[in-house]
């Protein structure tokens, strides 16, 4: 349901098709909209005279003669007809307007309450309550929030501990920063404006050889700055940065403000050489918090990059759901070496940084360590941290930090890597990652309730790839159905250079919108009846 104010560009026009069968078109009645204009015989129309039942509420506020000033109003006129033709509460309606007119605004927000007061009552009056669906509060004894992916990331970094956040401004990761600029002093945390993202990443990675934990936030415009940066801290053993990326649809400016799943791939091959790093992607602001935690403790545990890929949609959806369980999380700042066992030398540089070690991470020492300086440098070098060329070092270098990415995958427990949906044996097994997971679930049911039996695998860890988990899981899977954001269908290839396992089907949006439930069931239901092996979905 939404309401079409727009007469030049009409709303209608770009999202019936995301309407459920059933469902409803509010609009402004100027428009004089048919049937055959919509294309969509199964949803209802409500036309409602928004610009009238504006000025009825100017009128009733002494502002009868405002008009133009006011006419954005219009789009309150829709959210109180909605409200009512779902019979939604107008008490809370009036409150949840309010909260965004405080102060000097309060005036502006009572103005807004009578313009949605007259939709809402115009729609009662007309329409009654025939509309099928209706939408009342819930009443849970549970705790319950609402939240954005920018604050639940920002959330876990608080609780991680993170003590450095750096940035440049981009959309939309700009909106995490500033969250974390407003709780500067409430959780000591230092938000730098850099210059740019190549200063961001770098500072970001400095601060983390400095020994306290550090992060940086980007968009895929940034992202590609970030690249030499990315392999200097990986190349130099640093305990992190933790970077969050939330990607917006590309290539260049591309979709500004648009999601989009594009940056997978990209996310794993950035910077030259063969540069271990892990990635992570949650698929809902539950998982933004708690894989965000984790990403700290695996930086400091592994002494590498961690990467945490989210997009535009998860980062601005807001989400109720329950608070946070954080009680049981535990920081773990890895192998640091005890100050007792370093010689007492203070400016004699004998701590071997880079020791080989059988696991290949080695104790590292915190700035003001007795006897634990060391050199680091972006070239190669010894386990002092000199510069050097030897033939031999540079194999067993190299070996050593690729084994902190395969230790990783050994230690990190499956459920973490992956989440499984449903029976074992079904007809359709869907594949998907990151911000698909809530459109998939939703669909899973009324694929169900048409007689088709799915189940879903869900990928979160794509670096270190959980390759033995996600072959028992596709071994022997009737019909494999790919869904994924972006034009290439990046995971299945992936899944495919790990596995050997191609996907028998896919269904791929890249519009700069994100999957809604509908799409889903219907890309499937086309995979099924036509034996398309690509359905591109375009629904606005």
């Amino acid at each position: 349901m939404f309401g079409d104010i727009h007469k030049e560009f009409p709303t209608h026009a770009g999202h019936r098709n995301e309407v459920s069968p059933g469902g409803a078109i509010v609009y402004d009645s100027a428009l004089k909209l048919k049937p055959e204009d919509v294309g969509r015989p199964d949803v209802n129309l409500y036309p409602v005279p928004y610009v009238d039942l504006l000025l009825g509420a100017l009128k009733e506020a002494g502002h009868e003669k405002e008009l133009s000033k006011f006419q954005v109003m219009t789009n309150t006129v829709a959210f109180g007809a909605s409200m009512a033709l779902v019979d939604y509460d107008f008490n809370q309606v009036a409150e949840a307007i309010k909260e965004g007119f405080t102060g000097r605004k309060a005036a502006l927000g009572e103005l807004n309450v009578k313009a949605a007061r007259h939709g809402y009552e115009y729609v009662k009056t007309h329409f009654g309550d025939n509309f099928a669906y209706k939408l009342h509060p819930a009443h849970s004894d549970e705790k319950q929030m609402l939240i954005r992916g920018v604050q639940a990331v920002g959330i876990a970094k608080f609780k991680a501990g993170c003590a450095v956040q750096t940035y440049y401004p981009i959309t939309p990761a700009t909106d995490e920063s500033e969250y974390l600029e407003h709780h500067e002093r409430d959780y000591k945390i230092v938000v730098v404006q850099a210059e740019d993202e190549i200063s961001a990443i770098l500072m970001a990675a400095g601060a983390a050889h400095a020994g306290v934990r550090a992060s940086t936030s980007t968009s895929g415009p940034g992202f590609c700055l970030m690249a030499e940066g990315l392999g200097w801290a990986s190349h130099t053993e640093a305990p992190g940065p933790v970077i969050i990326l939330y990607q917006r649809a590309g290539p260049s400016t591309g979709l500004p403000t648009r999601t989009e799943q594009g940056d997978l791939q990209f996310v794993l091959h950035a910077a030259h050489g063969d540069v271990p790093r892990m990635a992570i992607a949650p698929g809902d602001a539950s998982e933004c918090f708690y894989d965000t935690f984790d990403a700290f403790n695996y930086a400091d545990r592994f002494q590498m990059p961690v990467i945490v890929i989210a997009d535009k949609f998860l980062a601005s959806t807001y989400r109720t759901m329950p608070v946070f369980e954080s009680s049981n999380l535990k920081i773990d700042r890895g192998q640091i070496v005890n100050e007792s066992d370093l010689a007492k030398e203070p400016d004699s540089p004998t701590f071997k940084r880079y020791a080989f070690t059988p696991t290949g991470i080695s104790p590292r020492s915190i700035p003001g360590m007795a006897g634990g300086i060391f050199h680091t440098t972006g070239d190669e070098h010894d386990e002092f941290g000199h510069i050097t060329e030897n033939s031999e070092n540079r194999i067993r270098m190299m070996q050593k930090r690729m084994r902190k990415l395969e230790l990783a995958n050994e230690l990190i427990p499956d459920e973490k890597k992956a989440n499984f949906f449903g029976p074992t044996k079904a007809d359709i097994t869907l594949v998907g990652w990151g911000s698909t997971k809530g459109a998939i679930l939703d669909a899973m049911q009324d694929l169900e309730a048409d007689g088709v039996r799915c189940n879903f695998l869900q990928i979160r860890y794509m670096s270190p790839f959980p390759t033995s988990l996600v072959t028992r899981c596709l071994s022997n899977a009737n019909r494999k159905v790919l869904v994924e954001g972006n034009y290439a269908g990046q995971l299945g290839a992936l899944i495919r250079e790990h596995t050997g396992i191609p996907m028998d089907y896919r269904v791929l949006k890249y519009n700069g919108r994100p999957f809604s439930q509908n799409e889903v069931f219907e890309g499937v239901k086309e995979t099924i009846k036509n034996g398309s092996r690509e359905v591109v979905m375009a629904h606005a």
